[in-house]
């Protein structure tokens, strides 16, 4: 299936959805978006994975396996563990691929906001002094930075490897082509969707 684009009509009706991008591309706020606009269920991947104190949930892997079972349902593709699984049975894929400049200026702008608002996110778990990104080296504003163009590669693998015939993945760049495909080709296979259940 080819690589589509903001304007491209969706070749089936989205039922379950990936969200793929870097930190701080606006994977959950999309994959929310899409649920609630194809009334799927949305699963936030980051609250089944972080425990409380930053610690890796035992359950994890077990939750994304039960839950991707479902016939409808949106949320965002990362964690290593669970991608392949993920990708098995998703029908469709959106890469959000922001410049890095706009990628870190809103994860730079989310992680001081949250900080400094003491933002209560996963199981009690609140972002780390800003002083950090300077000492930790797996902080999130690094993190974002190295691993970039990583998504791509990914994404690249995709179209090319067995689930490629079947699953439709949507390629964005930057947040007028997100705005586009919102209310172009999203609302329309939402309207189809309200359309076969009438």
């Amino acid at each position: 299936m080819p690589l589509l684009g903001p304007a491209d009509e969706l070749p089936h009706p989205p039922r379950r959805v990936l969200v793929a991008g870097t930190s701080g591309s606006g994977k959950s706020t999309l994959a929310s978006l899409v649920a609630r606009t194809l009334r799927l269920s949305y699963v936030e991947m980051d609250s089944l994975f972080h425990g409380p104190q930053w610690t890796p949930r035992p359950e994890f892997e077990a939750d994304v396996r039960r839950f991707v079972k479902g016939e409808a349902w949106a949320t965002e593709w990362q964690y290593r563990l669970v991608r392949p699984v993920l990708l098995e049975h998703a029908d469709t894929l959106v890469w959000l691929d922001h410049p890095r400049h706009v990628v870190m200026r809103r994860v730079t702008v989310r992680t001081a906001v949250r900080r400094l608002r003491r933002e209560e996110l996963w199981n009690g778990n609140v972002e780390p002094p800003l002083r950090t990104v300077f000492t930790d080296p797996e902080h999130l504003l690094r993190w974002a930075w190295k691993s970039h163009a990583r998504t791509g590669e990914r994404i690249g693998a995709v179209l090319r490897g067995e689930h490629a015939d079947r699953l439709a993945v949507v390629r964005l760049r930057g947040q007028r082509e997100v705005d586009q495909w919102r209310s172009g080709p999203l609302r329309r296979a939402a309207e189809r969707g309200e359309e076969s259940v009438r």
